[in-house]
């Protein structure tokens, strides 16, 4: 089913069903007119994660009626028809221009009808029960705000992205993937729940923006994503705003489920497209979360880092890996030009 995003009046959600089945009882046309769950994943150049996400949502989840919303963000990309005679229970909403990540979500919440809302990456795939773990958590806990699961990369290890503590100058300066992983307790970005033995749900700060469950009622409190950002941060400005209500979010660790990570953003031709977006996106939350006082000073530090990641990296180059190391250089000195206001990106829209 095709939307106009521009459209006012919205047909009723059709019931989750596997491809290609048509159940007629009237038990089942209630719950396509009202939806516990709605699904929202926003597509821009994915498709072909995007049929492997929908086809494990209808596998994985029997129990819950749900709704599926796609919305497509323009992708330059064809194939939108095929994917809609594939699914053709999922809502598919074509917006005419890009939005961002936090507009094209915006953009399915106001499609969709369910009490609760799964904001879902389209590079992801749903392992066992993890959707019916996170709503029993979400629906009993009191104060949940926003609940996550275990992110598992494509080789099935732990993602150390699935929790985060809310950023500050000091663990973006020192945070480095290798770091984590040998000192997960680490206050600075505590990742230790990941790598615990707990069966219950854990409160964090952050919740990452691949897969959120809230109740549409909180959503609605915090006034849905922050359109300001065109693309990263969104997630952690939601977790701040839900925090603000005196709510929290947790971390899910039964719940499980594959995320590729970045398939769309590694599709952008302009070099460090990713690296200068997410430190564009860091300025305004921290000018949003700590005022322009704070977020001039990381912009400052993260000049500073850079400088003297460039001298290490120069003085490492004879020594050691040197495609790595230019690679590295080249990150680096692109945050630099950002940081003294030298970088021009043109951001997608």
């Amino acid at each position: 089913m095709e939307i106009n995003a521009q459209c006012d009046a919205f047909p009723p959600a059709p019931l989750h069903r596997a491809a290609g089945e048509r159940k007629h009882d009237k038990a089942n046309e209630s719950a396509a007119r009202f939806p516990h769950l709605s699904i929202i994943c926003v597509n821009w150049n994915s498709l072909e994660y995007l049929a492997e996400c929908v086809t494990s949502l209808y596998e994985h989840t029997p129990r819950v009626p749900f709704e599926v919303i796609v919305v497509d963000n323009a992708s330059p990309e064809g194939g939108l028809e095929q994917f809609a005679e594939q699914f053709p229970q999922v809502r598919l909403v074509r917006s005419e221009k890009n939005l961002g990540f936090a507009g094209a979500n915006n953009l399915g919440f106001r499609h969709s009808f369910g009490r609760y809302i799964l904001l879902l990456n389209p590079d992801t795939r749903i392992i066992g029960s993890a959707i019916d773990l996170m709503l029993e958590q979400l629906s009993s806990l009191p104060d949940a705000g926003i609940v996550g699961c275990t992110l598992l990369n494509t080789d099935l290890t732990v993602s150390t992205s699935s929790i985060q503590r809310f950023p500050t100058i000091l663990n973006q300066l020192l945070t480095a993937e290798s770091l984590r992983v040998r000192f997960p307790g680490l206050p600075l970005w505590n990742i230790a729940p990941l790598f615990a033995e707990q069966n219950g749900p854990i409160k964090v700060d952050v919740i990452p923006g691949a897969c959120m469950m809230l109740k549409r009622e909180v959503f609605e409190r915090v006034g849905l994503l922050t359109e300001d950002y065109f693309m990263y941060a969104e997630d952690i400005d939601l977790n701040y705003k839900v925090s603000k209500l005196g709510l929290s979010s947790y971390y899910v660790g039964r719940a499980q489920i594959i995320h590729h990570g970045g398939k769309s953003s590694s599709r952008q031709k302009v070099s460090q497209w990713s690296t200068i977006m997410i430190h564009r996106a860091m300025v305004k939350y921290f000018r949003f979360s700590r005022g322009r006082l704070y977020a001039a000073g990381y912009r400052s530090a993260m000049g500073c880092s850079a400088v003297l990641r460039l001298m290490i990296l120069a003085a490492l180059y004879p020594f050691g890996d040197r495609q790595g190391i230019r690679w590295a250089m080249e990150k680096w000195h692109a945050i630099l030009r950002w940081s003294v206001g030298l970088e021009q990106l043109e951001a997608g829209r």
